[in-house]
């Protein structure tokens, strides 16, 4: 036990040292679009090509773009921002896979720990974009639309990008959350209204800058 108590205890000031750290890469910063996607997803691919462009076209709205370093849509997204001539952050993580951070990043870190990587993922966001992926991107989208309901979290655009790939879990939504099952509904019929869904990159664009910070111009 004693050994244990040690362990935990300097683990902390591991912790510390990486929310440090990220406070101060993100100072770098401070008006972040922030986009999950799956690394899964292939160069060239609709949804690849689509987080390129759309970076792109964010920072010459004087965005930054800050994804997780590593492959697919982190990837386009981050590349998009260096081909634009913008910031392209990138927060990864230490995975038994070794995820590497992607070569189109300016701004970078890795993380040990998934919680403070969060946390930095929506330090400077003004706007979240969400592109298909799986049990990461899930559990990204839901921790920011969970911290926007429950009043910890500015209530920023959260735009999820490609209709078809949404519309099961939408249906799921509306059928068991918002349904009056025997359990009861689970969420407020204006959760639902905290996030939107679109597959053109100017309509996304419109979204964002609908909420634009005045200190962007």
């Amino acid at each position: 036990m004693e050994h244990l108590y040690k362990t935990d205890s300097w683990r902390v000031f591991r912790i510390m040292a990486e929310f440090v750290e990220g406070f101060e890469l993100l100072d770098e910063t401070d008006h972040g679009v922030t986009i999950f996607g799956s690394a899964r997803t292939k160069p060239g691919s609709e949804y690849y090509n689509k987080a390129q462009e759309l970076s792109k076209r964010l920072v010459e709205h004087k965005y930054d773009i800050i994804t997780g370093g590593g492959p697919g849509i982190m990837e386009a997204a981050n590349k998009g921002a260096i081909e634009a001539g913008g910031k392209s952050v990138g927060l990864n993580i230490e995975l038994p896979t070794e995820q590497e951070i992607n070569t189109f990043v300016n701004l970078s870190l890795s993380f040990r720990y998934f919680f403070c990587r969060k946390v930095m993922f929506l330090r400077k966001a003004f706007a979240v974009v969400v592109f298909p992926g799986g049990y990461g991107t899930l559990d990204e989208m839901f921790e920011v639309l969970t911290l926007i309901q429950t009043g910890k979290m500015a209530e920023v655009p959260v735009v999820l990008v490609g209709s078809g790939y949404w519309k099961g879990l939408m249906q799921w939504i509306d059928d068991q959350l918002l349904g009056e099952s025997s359990e009861g509904i689970m969420i407020s019929p204006e959760d639902k209204e905290k996030f939107y869904i679109e597959d053109d990159i100017d309509r996304i664009i419109e979204r964002i800058e609908k909420q634009r910070p005045s200190k962007l111009g």
